[in-house]
């Protein structure tokens, strides 16, 4: 049986493929790209907080320089 999973609408970008970010009631966190919210990477909500902390303080921005 899936857990309930409340997912957020997509983050898209131009052209590409689009991630869900979602929470379920028993403390769990999943990142999916849409369409394949069936097989999500799944942690902890206080992961998925420290991910979002560390990407906002700029700790990912290296990821967006390739070319």
């Amino acid at each position: 049986m899936s857990p309930d999973i409340a997912w957020e609408e997509p983050y898209c970008g131009a052209g590409n493929n689009c991630y869900r970010i979602g929470i379920d009631a028993a403390g769990n966190s999943y990142i999916a790209v849409a369409g394949a919210e069936d097989s999500p990477l799944t942690d902890s909500v206080e992961a998925l907080r420290q991910l979002i902390r560390d990407i906002k303080a700029g700790k990912a921005d290296h990821l967006l320089d390739q070319s």
